[in-house]
């Protein structure tokens, strides 16, 4: 497995120093999402500064942004970063579209089908030389002109992965994507009964094999050394499953393990703006079925245990990693013994 660090969001000008240091860990890549900022401008500076890692978006929302305005932005940090780029996308639920980004909402899976498909013909126009000529259910785009096409970029074309929870996303992923993120939000027994049929439905369907496809899996971890350690990760690991468990888009995961009461009750309490509450509503049994919880010494075997035959890429969760990254021999280790 290749071992990954995501963090959600971050001041820019932390971002160098970050990239330099994850790199010199020996992280295999780092993501940045789309929470308080754009995570290109995270990428295009932490391209500045590293010289091997992958660096990608965990996700960067799909619809705001035109096809044609994500192929140019993918087009030129894959050549910033030197053929390292992984451009994630993430159709966001309706309530964010329609109420945060002002958009109207659609069927999000053939939506996004035609929105990877649309930015691949971009690419292909530019890389080819010829004429843009892209029709579907939603997007026509013809024209370009060699005012508006880009300097050449000698790297092949980024990946693109996709979010994906529910089983038609997933399928979709399956089909036409080169990489899915899987959720924070899963249990181990979600990722083997509904994530890795669903995928497999996907990519035969398209005369693909599991060979096409690579599984970026993001865990969130409880750990500590000490009480008050152990106290602060515990919170946070439930804050994080509290504020994903209040989503209805979510709700799947919770109903698989008999959570649906909780469920009702993180969507009450978020409606009513009472987010500080939401980790208070975590049960101990939902904790460890959502998260990992181990001290540091375990952390890598109980990784292995749970992802091993699963999990391509393992991304630790860059808000409250189970150790600062100034405890260099952990993460040594436990890079190491990932990799092993």
């Amino acid at each position: 497995m290749k071992v990954d660090l995501i963090v959600p969001r971050m001041p820019l000008e932390a971002v160098p120093a970050l990239a330099r240091r994850v790199e010199a860990l020996g992280f295999d890549g780092l993501w940045f999402g789309e929470t308080g900022g754009d995570p290109f401008l995270a990428i295009a500076l932490a391209a500045e500064h590293t010289e091997r890692i992958t660096l990608g978006t965990a996700v960067a929302i799909a619809f705001p942004r035109s096809p044609m305005v994500m192929a140019y932005i993918g087009w030129d940090l894959q050549r910033l970063a030197r053929g390292r780029m992984i451009l994630g996308l993430g159709s966001q639920v309706k309530g964010h579209i329609e109420r945060r980004f002002g958009l109207s909402w659609k069927a999000p899976v053939p939506w996004l089908r035609d929105y990877i498909a649309a930015v691949r013909a971009i690419w292909a126009s530019w890389r080819e030389g010829t004429p843009l000529n892209f029709r579907s259910e939603h997007y026509h785009l013809t024209l370009m002109t060699p005012f508006f096409t880009p300097e050449p970029n000698p790297y092949p074309d980024a990946p693109i992965y996709i979010s994906a929870v529910n089983r038609a996303m997933l399928r979709l992923a399956g089909r036409v994507a080169d990489g899915v993120h899987v959720h924070p939000l899963h249990s181990e027994r979600y990722v083997r009964e509904l994530v890795l049929p669903e995928l497999e439905a996907g990519w035969r369907a398209a005369g693909r094999d599991r060979s096409a496809l690579e599984i970026v899996v993001t865990v969130i971890i409880a750990s500590g050394r000490g009480p008050e350690e152990w106290a602060e990760s515990r919170h946070f690991a439930r804050s994080q499953i509290g504020f994903y468990g209040s989503t209805p888009t979510y709700r799947v995961l919770l109903e698989l393990h008999g959570f649906a009461e909780h469920a009702d009750r993180l969507r009450a309490l978020a409606a009513a703006g009472r987010w500080s509450e939401l980790a208070d509503a975590i049960p101990e049994e939902m904790l460890h079925t959502f998260a990992v919880v181990a001290p540091p010494e375990e952390i890598a075997e109980r990784l292995r245990e749970r992802y091993r035959g699963i999990a391509d890429r393992i991304v630790f969760y860059g808000l409250r990693p189970p150790r600062p990254l100034d405890d260099e021999a952990f993460w040594r280790e436990t890079i190491r013994a990932l990799k092993d």
